[in-house]
């Protein structure tokens, strides 16, 4: 079973990573964060899953998407077996995101990492900006595509 250390370690290792990817290194996301070969990625934004391939194909668009944020973590749970970490985590973000002029984001994020030959990677990330919560209402026009 991992140590409250390897919890620890990749809490950090988290922060880090995609500290870097906000202020649009993408290069020290990726080195920081290695990705499974099976990896997956269910974006704030919406839309089918990515796969690692995919994230890895998108590299040099990354570097461009995010600009000059910053990013801080709370940790709402961490669970681990003997090869396997998963933290829920809420990441308070200011980013300037897509173009978009720099905003305030409150993301809910799942990650799933596992140990593979003694080395953690990235199998698995999902957020969400439903951190401020959203109405019924909202939620339903969104389930129906309205906002698609």
């Amino acid at each position: 079973m991992p140590a409250n250390g390897d919890v620890a370690e990749l809490l950090q290792l988290s922060e880090e990573s995609n500290a870097a990817l906000l202020r649009g290194d993408a290069d020290r996301y990726f080195a920081l964060a290695p990705l499974a070969d099976d990896f997956t990625l269910m974006s704030p934004f919406g839309g089918k899953p990515s796969r690692a391939k995919q994230v890895a194909e998108a590299r040099q668009s990354l570097r461009q998407f995010f600009k000059d944020g910053t990013l801080s973590v709370e940790l709402v749970q961490a669970y681990s077996a003997k090869d396997l970490v998963v933290l829920a985590l809420i990441e308070w973000v200011r980013c300037a995101v897509g173009g978009l002029p720099a905003q305030d984001w409150q993301l809910r994020v799942t990650l799933v990492y596992r140990r593979e030959h003694f080395a953690w990677r990235l199998a698995h990330r999902h957020a969400d900006a439903l951190g401020p919560g959203i109405t019924l209402e909202h939620a339903a026009a969104i389930a129906r595509g309205e906002y698609a």
